[in-house]
């Protein structure tokens, strides 16, 4: 099989204008810039699998990712509460373009390397927390679940953003509740810096938010 060489994103234009996502919200110009760095738009992991920076050519398979995965994701995301339509995953994934061009949040999707074009998750620096700092988020689809893929993607998300100018601390927050996503940052030796109190968002919350944290 000949290697297929990674889109970029300057492939092609931008849907729509710029919108405001709940978990992605851009910030315009610098004074909302959280690092004058920018990570790499292509991140390798083991088994086959890597991150890809999400582009508006990404819109179609992820709206089919996030809809084939809804009753999975329900209970940890307020977003999955209802399926998606294509206009508003376009919309997201402008926003998200948006605020990786201004600093403040950097989203990749997870795709097989041998099903280019793929989607198996999603994953982001978030710059949601105040400076100095970037909040990993994440998701896998319920096939893949249980591969190591989100430890595997959530240990090379750490050390890019702590090699990011001005980032300190990268944190990962998940409910009480929510085991598997707990023991990522666990595995990945984070330190359990508070459990706070925290509004529930989602069916399967129970308001006691895990903050994890590594710092530089």
């Amino acid at each position: 099989m000949g290697h297929v060489m990674p889109r970029s994103c300057k492939e092609a234009p931008e849907p729509g204008p710029r919108a405001t996502v709940r978990g992605e919200t851009p910030r315009a110009g610098a004074p909302g810039e959280v690092t004058a760095g920018r990570p790499p738009e292509l991140l390798r992991l083991a088994g086959g699998v890597s991150l890809h920076r999400r582009c508006a050519w990404h819109a179609t398979a992820l709206n089919a990712a996030v809809r084939a995965n809804l009753d999975h994701l329900r209970p940890w995301m307020e977003w999955a509460a209802e399926a998606p339509t294509r206009a508003q995953t376009g919309r997201l994934t402008a926003a998200g373009a948006a605020a990786w061009d201004a600093g403040t949040d950097f989203i990749y999707l997870a795709g097989l390397d041998a099903r280019p074009g793929s989607v198996i998750g999603a994953f982001g620096l978030h710059g949601r927390i105040g400076p100095g700092a970037l909040e990993i988020g994440y998701w896998v689809s319920a096939e893949h679940v249980g591969r190591g893929i989100a430890t595997a993607a959530a240990r090379a998300l750490t050390e890019t953003a702590l090699a990011l100018p001005g980032i300190e601390r990268v944190e990962i927050r998940c409910d009480q509740a929510n085991g598997p996503s707990a023991a990522v940052p666990r595995k990945l030796g984070y330190r359990l810096d508070r459990v706070a109190d925290t509004a529930v968002r989602a069916p399967g919350e129970t308001g006691r938010q895990l903050v994890w944290i590594k710092e530089r």
